[in-house]
C-alpha cells in the first residue's frame, strides 16, 4: 500500500464521513440562546469555539503591508523573543536557556511543524543494518493517536510503531517495552502530553526517562505539547523541564506549542518549535522547501498572544468548568474520568462506531469514533473500538445541553 493510499484509508474524518454517509441527523433537541435550534453539534472536532481576543484582528490590520511579501524564514526577531519569554515564563527556565535566534522555528501550526518533523528527521537510506541487510527506520507513537504521526511517518517513508497508550500504560506509550531491533531502526518517535484523546500528562520522571531513552538509541523526539495550556489541575511539565533536569542540553528533543488551543486561534496557523540550533537548521529547511511560512501579519498577532497570558487563563476557566458539568452529568458512566489535560471526553460506549451513528441519527450530534485514532494490534484488536471521543470545545451551557442529550441518547 502506497503513503497516499495509508493515509486515505485511514484518515479519522474521512472515515467518519463514510460512517454517517446517508444517515441524517437528528433533532438535538437543544435550545439555548445563541446556538440556532435544529443545527447539529459538533463534538468531533478539536476545534475551540470562543473567539480569540479582539486584539488579533487589530495587530493583523496593523501589520497588513507584510501581506505583499513571502513570509520571514525563522520568523521575525519580535515573534521568536516571544515565544522565548513565554517558554521562560511558564516553565521557569533559565535565563539564556533558549536562544530565539538559533533554537526556536516559527510553524504554521503544531500540525505542520510536526508533520515536516518526519520529513526532516527520516534518513534517505534505509538505517539499522541487521546482518548485512538495511532495514527500514521507524517511527514511534502512541496508539490511540494524533492521525498526522502515522501519516507523516508513512510519507516519510518509515515503518510506523504504534506503541499501547491505553489505561494500563497511564494512557501514555512506555517506547522503553519495545525490542532493541525496533528501537535501533527508530528516526523519530513522538509523544504526546496532555495526550489526545485521552488527557493523560506525563510527570517530569516519565519525560526524563523518554529523553534518556532517544540519547542512548540515538533517535529524535518530537514532543506534541499543544494541549499544555489546558489543564484541570496542576500545569503539566514540558520537556524542556526534564532537559533542563538532564543539563539543559536539548539534544534528540523537539518540542511543539501552538496558538490553535491556547488562545482559540486554529485558523491563525501560527505556533513554534523548539529545539537544539542543528535539529531546528534542518527543519527550517525542510519546512521552507515545502512552502510552509507564516506571513508577517500572523506573527504580529502571535508575537502579541505569547505575550498576553491573561487570555489563556480565561480559556482554561472555561474548559475546566465543561469539565465540571461532565463530571456532574456522567458521573462515574462510560468510564468517564476528569483528563489532566486537553479538551477531549474518551468515553467506553461499548461499539463506538455504532455509538457515534446513534447518536448522529437520533440526536444529530457528531462525535469521533475511537477505533479511528488507532490501528489494530498484531492480534487484530483496536484498541479503541469501545471509544468515542467527545470535544468540549463549546461554552459551558451548550456543553452541558450536548452532554445531557448525549447520556439520554446512549
Amino acid at each position: 500500500m502506497t503513503a497516499i493510499q495509508t493515509i486515505l484509508k485511514h484518515y479519522p474524518f474521512g472515515r467518519l464521513g463514510r460512517l454517517l454517509d446517508g444517515v441524517p441527523p437528528g433533532d438535538p433537541g437543544i435550545d439555548v440562546g445563541g446556538y440556532p435550534k435544529d443545527t447539529p453539534i459538533l463534538l468531533s472536532v478539536g476545534e475551540p469555539r470562543d473567539e480569540p481576543p479582539s486584539f488579533v484582528a487589530e495587530e493583523v490590520a496593523k501589520a497588513a503591508s507584510g501581506w505583499s511579501r513571502y513570509p520571514p524564514s525563522r520568523g521575525t526577531p519580535a515573534y521568536l523573543r516571544a515565544c522565548a519569554a513565554w517558554l521562560q515564563r511558564r516553565y521557569d527556565l533559565p535565563e539564556g536557556m533558549i536562544d530565539p535566534g538559533s533554537m526556536i522555528l516559527a510553524v504554521p501550526g503544531s500540525r505542520e511543524g510536526l508533520f515536516f518533523a518526519a520529513l526532516a528527521a527520516v534518513p534517505e537510506a534505509p538505517g539499522g543494518a541487521a546482518n548485512g541487510e538495511a532495514q527500514t527506520p521507524t517511527v514511534l507513537m502512541p496508539n490511540p493517536c494524533y492521525h498526522v504521526y502515522p501519516g507523516a511517518a508513512a510519507v516519510a517513508g518509515a515503518e510506523p510503531v504504534l506503541v499501547p497508550a491505553t489505561p494500563a500504560s497511564g494512557n501514555l506509550p512506555d517506547f522503553a517495552a519495545l525490542a532493541p531491533e525496533v528501537l535501533a531502526r527508530a528516526a523519530l518517535a513522538y509523544y504526546c502530553s496532555p495526550s489526545n484523546p485521552q488527557g493523560a500528562a506525563a510527570d517530569l520522571e516519565t519525560l526524563r526517562a523518554v529523553i534518556a531513552l532517544a540519547r542512548r538509541w540515538d533517535f529524535t523526539v518530537a514532543f506534541d505539547e499543544c494541549y499544555a495550556e489546558i489543564y484541570t489541575g496542576a500545569a503539566p511539565p514540558s520537556a524542556l523541564q526534564a532537559a533542563l533536569a538532564m543539563g539543559g542540553g536539548l539534544e534528540n528533543l523537539l518540542v511543539f506549542h501552538s496558538l490553535s488551543k491556547r488562545s482559540s486561534a486554529p485558523g491563525l496557523r501560527c505556533g513554534f518549535v523548539v529545539g537544539a540550533p542543528a535539529k531546528i537548521a534542518t527543519l527550517e529547511v525542510m519546512l521552507r522547501t515545502g512552502g510552509a511560512g507564516v506571513p508577517f501579519p500572523t506573527l504580529a498577532a502571535g508575537t502579541a498572544l505569547w505575550n498576553e497570558d491573561s487570555h489563556a487563563a480565561a480559556n482554561r476557566a472555561r474548559y475546566r468548568e465543561n469539565f465540571a458539568i461532565a463530571a456532574r452529568v456522567l458521573g462515574d458512566r462510560f468510564g468517564f474520568r476528569t483528563p489532566d489535560g486537553g479538551f477531549f471526553l474518551w468515553l467506553d460506549v461499548g461499539d463506538g462506531e455504532e455509538a457515534t451513528r446513534h447518536l448522529w441519527r437520533e440526536a444529530g450530534i457528531q462525535v469521533l469514533p475511537g477505533a479511528y485514532m488507532c490501528r489494530a494490534g498484531a492480534d487484530g484488536t483496536n484498541p479503541g473500538a469501545s471509544y468515542i471521543r467527545v470535544a468540549l470545545v463549546y461554552g459551558p451551557e451548550l456543553s452541558e445541553a450536548a452532554l445531557n442529550r448525549l447520556a439520554e441518547v446512549l
